[in-house]
C-alpha cells in the first residue's frame, strides 16, 4: 500500500497522531520519497527542529522510520538521512488490536469475577473484600457504600470484544 493510500485512512491517521502528537503530526503526515534530513523537514514544514527530531525518533522507535549516518570528512559532523517505512503500519495496527483484545478479555473476566460496591458521594468503587474491610463505609467520607451493578459495563465490553474478534477474524481465546 502506498504512503498516500495509508495516510488517507482515518485509522492510520489516528494511530500516527497517537504516536507523535499534534506537533509531530506534520512530520508523520508528510513522508518524503527517499531520504531526508531533519533540517530539511523542519525547513520544508516550518517546524522547530526539536519537534521534527522528536517525531522522527518516535517513528524510529516504532519501526516506522530508519536512518543512515553520513560523516562529513572535513568537519566530522554527522548527518542523519531519514527514510519512512510506513508499509509496517497495517501489521502494527493488527498487533495493537490483538493486545487490546487480550486486555479487554482480562478486564471482562475481572468484572465478572468480582462483586463491587460504590460510594455514590465520592464515586469510589471498591471490591467486596475492601468494602467489607471498611465496614461497608467509604473511608474518605464515611457514607455507606452500595452494591454496584456492572452489567452495562460488562455488556459494553462483550460488544467491543465481539467487534474486535470479528475485525481480527479470531475465535474466543485466540488473541
Amino acid at each position: 500500500m502506498a504512503f498516500d493510500e495509508l495516510l488517507e485512512n482515518p485509522v492510520i491517521q489516528k494511530y500516527l497522531h497517537e504516536l507523535v502528537g499534534p506537533k509531530g503530526m506534520p512530520v508523520a503526515a508528510a513522508p518524503p520519497d527517499g531520504e531526508v534530513t531533519d533540517e530539511e523537514l523542519a525547513e520544508e514544514l516550518g517546524l522547530e527542529l526539536n519537534d521534527v527530531r522528536r517525531a522522527l525518533f518516535i517513528l524510529y522507535e516504532n519501526d516506522l522510520a530508519s536512518y543512515r549516518r553520513l560523516r562529513d570528512e572535513d568537519s566530522g559532523w554527522l548527518t542523519y538521512l531519514w527514510t519512512f517505512e510506513y508499509e509496517k503500519i497495517p501489521e502494527q495496527l493488527q498487533s495493537e488490536m490483538h493486545r487490546l483484545l487480550e486486555a479487554l478479555e482480562e478486564r471482562e473476566d475481572y468484572e465478572k469475577d468480582n462483586e463491587f460496591y460504590l460510594c455514590e458521594h465520592c464515586g469510589i468503587r471498591f471490591e467486596f473484600g475492601e468494602a467489607m474491610e471498611f465496614g461497608f463505609e467509604c473511608p474518605d467520607c464515611g457514607n455507606p457504600v452500595e452494591a454496584m451493578e456492572n452489567t452495562r459495563l460488562v455488556d459494553a465490553m462483550e460488544t467491543r470484544i465481539a467487534q474486535l474478534r470479528d475485525e481480527l477474524n479470531v475465535e474466543h481465546g485466540e488473541a
